[in-house]
């Protein structure tokens, strides 16, 4: 196949085109840099802007478009600034991705376009699925609109999918940062510890990519979460066991809102989301648990 990948330099994008690539499959790169047309590793590239239009030709010959470029939710506090940044990060990027493979010659087979968990909002620990419905605060909307966007492509006939994502466990991006507190002794529970977390391990989100643009017959939201989540108390033991580290600090619910003000609600919050859609489509998950999950991202580094 020929894939095209936006935010390939992403913690996300960045396994997915190794993965790719090792398996002799083409990867083309969408970035916003202008790089060499052919990289060492034998991926190619275009330039492309998410506020403005692509060229429908650039997909011209792409079997499948996996579409992950967007602000990071964790990346600084939210001001009112950076909130539309995020927003419009995703509903520009998505609707300039999906009016292209829209209007492409032929068209791919399947948009892959990245949502998030964060569609439905605090749920406590009720479990949720694919068919619950949207929360109303920020995150939620923005998912809502995010997801909205991709309809120029399933309106031409493209198959879409839309991997509403957990919290990926990786020796990289957000994960990676909270291994080396845990090394020192400083790891704990966040605000009560009692939210669910709905984790999945970075190999595991590489491979229902793979699943997802493989079946035909997979379309619309699935979430992209281990089969059990767990409570942010359950794994900070799990951490802490996996690392031989006492885990005895807490971080007060308050004391995370002064440091990251509103983006503090997404990490209290809770939400039991289970990957049903994966499950039925006959998914078999390599990473199920947090333990292996953990030791998964160890060995990556």
């Amino acid at each position: 196949m020929r894939v095209a990948i936006t935010g390939s330099t992403g913690l996300i994008g960045s396994a997915l085109t190794r993965s790719l690539l090792a398996d002799g499959h083409r990867v083309l790169r969408l970035t916003r840099a202008r790089t060499a047309a052919r990289a060492a590793d034998g991926s190619e590239s275009a330039t492309w802007e998410p506020g403005a239009r692509l060229d429908p030709a650039v997909l011209d010959g792409v079997d499948a478009v996996v579409h992950l470029a967007g602000a990071g939710v964790g990346d600084r506090r939210w001001s009112a600034a950076y909130k539309q940044e995020i927003r419009l990060s995703r509903l520009q990027g998505t609707r300039t991705i999906a009016e292209a493979c829209a209007e492409a010659a032929v068209p791919p087979r399947v948009l892959v376009s990245a949502s998030a968990t964060g569609y439905y909002g605090d749920t406590g620990d009720r479990v949720v699925t694919e068919s619950d419905p949207a929360a109303s605060d920020f995150l939620a909307s923005v998912c809502v609109g995010w997801e909205s966007a991709a309809a120029p492509a399933a309106q031409a006939g493209v198959r879409v999918v839309h991997p509403r994502t957990g919290l990926v466990v990786s020796g990289g991006g957000a994960w990676g940062r909270l291994f080396p507190l845990f090394r020192y002794g400083l790891g704990g529970r966040l605000g009560s510890g009692d939210q669910y977390w709905p984790f999945i391990s970075l190999p595991d989100h590489i491979a229902a990519l793979r699943h997802v643009i493989d079946h035909e017959d997979l379309a619309g939201p699935l979430n992209f979460t281990a089969p059990e989540p767990l409570t942010n108390r359950a794994i900070t033991r799990a951490t802490g066991r996996i690392l031989h580290r006492p885990t005895l600090a807490a971080v007060p619910a308050s004391a995370l809102r002064i440091v990251l003000g509103e983006f503090a609600g997404s990490i209290t919050g809770s939400c039991r989301a289970v990957p049903d859609g994966l499950l039925k489509a006959g998914f078999i998950f390599r990473q199920p648990g947090i333990d292996e999950a953990l030791r998964a991202a160890l060995d990556q580094g």
